[in-house]
């Protein structure tokens, strides 16, 4: 078993489950591009800024 391949795979399920918990970005409510990947990239901030 790869331990680092599964610390990787575990670190993507993770933070795609905490993503799901912004509900504008779970159910992709943005028409355009642009304001759904910026939505996806403030919920990230959210979730990664209190690890710092």
């Amino acid at each position: 078993m790869d331990w680092y391949l599964y610390r990787c795979r575990h670190l993507v399920e993770n933070t795609l489950a905490r993503l799901k918990h912004f509900r504008g970005s779970a159910t992709s409510y943005d028409k355009l591009k642009d304001s759904y990947g910026t939505a996806i990239i403030l919920a990230c901030v959210f979730i990664w800024l209190p690890l710092i």
